[in-house]
């Protein structure tokens, strides 16, 4: 198999589809920080790459929408493609599994084809989820890449797909396609997720605005990755990876949802009350998930956010929303 593939970034073009997205965002500023020329794709919201609009080339594309995706591939011809558009709530996914199985499969499959029938040779870097791990076992700690894949949620089933797909286009088509999968990534910007929605809501009750911060299963451990330090890996492994290959991203460190919620509860200047909700309860969850990162750190990364700093800075994010909306 190649060594990992090795660009300079001058006059180098990149294509990022769900720019606008919590990820794809921070992202953006990091490729436009190394000088790359950054095209992107957003279906709605822009809101969290307003601030870019000057140095960044945006397309109103629904990924969905072939042709048009097609057509974005043909103007731009990319070096570098971050797929990045996707269905990527939970609880949605459950509500409306056939949304997140099309939205996922056929938007990659559409990436996947615009760029064989354009004929251009980019780098291609497909992102799925370690959701597609499912139920594992205390002997899987950590998970490594080669773990066979059992899914327990349509999303999860909805990345291994792609995986998969991501897969056969590399061995028949020869495409220079590297797959990650993320942990739990948080940080700023983030809607919907357990450490938002905790900080939102401690935010809110620091505004006068509601009295009770709702939670769900706060059994579940996971391995969280700041989103700052995601991106940086994202763009080692577009840079090194190899192709063919899946990198995990992830800290290699678990942490229980309750500990995550008392941290952030310390944080906040006034009285708490606390209340289970069942109905954010989802009919399968995965217990633990802590991933072996040695892939990824074998490339020369190491995370730089403490669990602290990020939840601190989400917090600081929402307070600063609250302030604004008033």
């Amino acid at each position: 198999m190649k060594r990992g593939i090795n660009m300079t970034t001058e006059h180098r073009k990149c294509l990022i589809t769900g720019c606008g997205g919590f990820i794809g965002s921070h992202l953006t500023e990091l490729l436009l920080k190394k000088g790359l020329t950054v095209y992107g794709t957003a279906h709605r919201r822009t809101g969290n790459i307003d601030h870019l609009k000057d140095r960044l080339h945006i397309f109103t594309c629904d990924i969905m929408d072939r042709s048009r995706l097609e057509s974005i591939v043909a103007e731009t011809a990319p070096d570098y493609i971050f797929h990045l558009a996707a269905q990527t709530l939970i609880v949605p996914a459950w509500q409306d599994p056939e949304k997140t199985l099309r939205v996922n499969i056929l938007g990659t499959l559409y990436l996947l084809e615009s760029v064989r029938k354009v004929g251009i040779s980019p780098v291609i870097e497909i992102a799925g989820s370690s959701a597609e791990y499912g139920q594992i076992t205390e002997k899987d700690i950590p998970i490594k890449e080669s773990r066979p894949l059992s899914p327990v949620s349509p999303y999860g089933v909805s990345k291994s797909a792609e995986d998969m797909l991501s897969h056969m286009y590399f061995r028949s088509y020869g495409m220079k396609i590297v797959y990650i999968r993320p942990f739990h990534i948080i940080g700023p910007r983030k809607a919907s997720d357990a450490c938002s929605d905790f900080a939102r809501g401690i935010a809110e009750i620091e505004a006068g605005r509601k009295d009770i911060l709702k939670v769900g299963n706060l059994s579940s451990v996971r391995d969280f990755v700041d989103v700052r330090d995601a991106v940086r890996a994202m763009w080692l492994i577009m840079e090194k990876g190899a192709p063919g290959e899946v990198y995990n991203i992830c800290a290699g460190k678990g942490y229980k949802i309750q500990e995550v919620l008392d941290r952030l509860l310390s944080l906040s200047g006034k009285p708490v009350r606390v209340q289970a909700d069942p109905g954010v309860m989802r009919p399968s969850d995965e217990p633990v998930l802590i991933g072996d990162n040695s892939r990824l750190t074998k490339l020369g990364w190491k995370p730089l956010y403490t669990l602290d700093k990020t939840l601190s800075d989400i917090l600081d994010y929402w307070r600063d929303r609250m302030r604004r909306e008033s």
